[in-house]
């Protein structure tokens, strides 16, 4: 991990098989989207999805990111509201 700010607690770390193959396939490393969530950068969200964020993270809410990894191909990472799972899914697998 690097020296930014981790705001919240990603709790157990999971990954459906659509999320690990497109991460192979385009050689980005989990761990790297993993560490932009849990420092407040949620990648490509709209500004109210990204104040909903902040909020869930002052409050406890459930966290939601956007990752584009290919031209294709996007990868979400949502931790829950109890911050016991954070889930790395394509969002076809929601």
């Amino acid at each position: 991990m690097s020296d930014k700010p981790v705001l919240f607690d990603a709790g157990f770390i999971v990954r459906t098989p659509g999320a690990v193959a497109a991460l192979i396939t385009v050689q980005v490393s989990e761990s790297s989207l993993i560490e932009r969530h849990l420092s407040g950068d949620f990648g490509e969200i709209g500004p109210e999805d990204q104040a909903t964020n902040r909020r869930a993270i002052a409050e406890g809410g459930r966290v939601m990111s956007s990752y584009r990894l290919d031209a294709r191909t996007k990868v979400w990472v949502i931790t829950e509201a109890d911050r016991s799972v954070t889930t790395l899914l394509l969002p076809s697998e929601y």
